[in-house]
């Protein structure tokens, strides 16, 4: 697929293939390795003696609060420079930030480059897709958004498989050795970014569109930020729980893990394609239902073959819930496309509230519940539920 940009030299095409391929980039640096990398270099950043356990916690927080300043900032970025512009430096920003990582010169030096690593996946994260899916046919946004966010996934399994192989050359080596796979991913993402806005549609022409649905949009934020309190307890507790609270040992947590990574790898092209047969709308609430289905399973039991259906089905909708929620922004404001990348920051922010709060809410639950590993799966489930119902009144309400 081929669409022609107007302000590219004569003759040139914005290439939809090379697009997808550069969100996809985007996706792994800014969010699969920038975030899910830190989980299994914690222990090795402990047992180096480069921070003390309490300490680097807060240093895992800091990507997370970055994270909200990126997506809280991607707009103001956006109007001072190119979205190719923004995304680039977004890119090397994160580059940039695991080379300094590889040196722990103190708290202070280390924090603030965990922070800037959150800030570029926050604004790649609200930047790359809606860049790129502004020039896909409808009929494909599905996928096509499905195959951008596959890049989370990746870096969700590459965070239990290649990680563990760069600690057998040190910690140094292992942060330099992202750093590498991220200035790589750059360098393939550089000339995949539209040069321009995609040219607007006839039906973004229509002098009398409907007002946007308000409350509709607001149901989606509030279903969207409810999700990631879902997913919150695989995303931290998974492995925690299969190795102390079942007693299995780190490896059989670390296996469950990799089964979690997966799942995040299929799950994005599954719910795009879902999303493409059946609509958005459709789709979301299949998955609502699906992710309550696994992480409850935790709650009422414990046999291994459940846990490896809960651990795939909720790894794979870690990221295959974003592309599901940008389409239904995108079918909710069809007719205000100006309005879409201001609605998709907007979700993109209540999740990131939303992811935070409930990680040192559920943190807290934790410690003072005796280790209740499945309060916070039930909690979780909970979550889901109310989110599930908040969209079918929704619906409801809007018929």
């Amino acid at each position: 697929m081929r669409y022609a940009v107007s302000n590219q030299p004569e003759g040139a095409t914005f290439q939809v293939w090379r697009g997808v391929l550069a969100g996809a980039s985007a996706s792994l640096v800014g969010i699969g390795l920038a975030r899910f990398a830190y989980t299994p270099l914690l222990p090795a950043i402990i047992g180096a003696h480069w921070f003390p356990a309490s300490t680097a916690a807060y240093l895992g927080a800091a990507n997370l609060g970055g994270y909200l300043v990126g997506a809280l900032s991607a707009g103001a970025l956006v109007r001072h420079a190119r979205p190719a512009t923004v995304l680039r430096a977004m890119m090397l920003l994160a580059t940039i930030a695991f080379i300094a990582c590889a040196f722990p010169v103190s708290f202070a030096w280390f924090f603030v480059w965990r922070l800037a690593s959150g800030i570029s996946g926050g604004a790649l994260m609200v930047l790359a897709a809606p860049t790129i899916l502004a020039h896909v046919a409808p009929s494909r946004r599905g996928f096509a958004g499905g195959a951008i966010f596959t890049g989370i996934g990746l870096g969700i399994a590459a965070s239990g498989t290649i990680v563990p192989l760069l600690l057998r050359e040190g910690l140094r080596q292992t942060w330099l050795g992202l750093a590498a796979v991220s200035l790589l991913l750059t360098v393939i993402a550089w000339n995949g970014w539209p040069a321009q806005d995609a040219p607007s549609s006839p039906v973004n022409e229509q002098p009398k569109a409907k007002s946007p649905p308000a409350p509709a949009l607001r149901a989606l934020f509030a279903e969207y930020g409810l999700n990631a309190v879902g997913l919150v307890p695989h995303m931290i507790f998974l492995v925690d729980y299969v190795a102390r609270g079942l007693g299995k040992g780190v490896d059989a947590g670390a296996q469950y893990w990799v089964l979690y990574g997966l799942g995040a790898i299929a799950g994005p092209l599954l719910s795009g394609h879902l999303a493409d047969r059946a609509g958005f709308g459709r789709a979301l609430r299949v998955a609502l239902v699906l992710q309550l289905v696994a992480v409850v399973l935790p709650v009422i039991a414990s046999g291994a073959a459940l846990l490896m259906v809960s651990s795939v089905v909720v790894g794979a909708f870690t990221p295959g819930i974003v592309p599901l929620v940008l389409g239904r922004v995108n079918e909710l404001l069809a007719h205000h496309p100006a309005a879409q990348k201001r609605a998709w920051r907007t979700a993109t922010t209540s999740f990131a509230v939303m992811q935070a709060a409930s990680a040192y809410g559920l943190s807290f639950l934790f410690s003072h519940s005796g280790g209740d590993y499945r309060l916070l799966f039930a909690i979780g489930a909970a979550a889901l539920g109310v989110a599930f119902v908040v969209d079918v009144v929704a619906v409801a309400r809007s018929k």
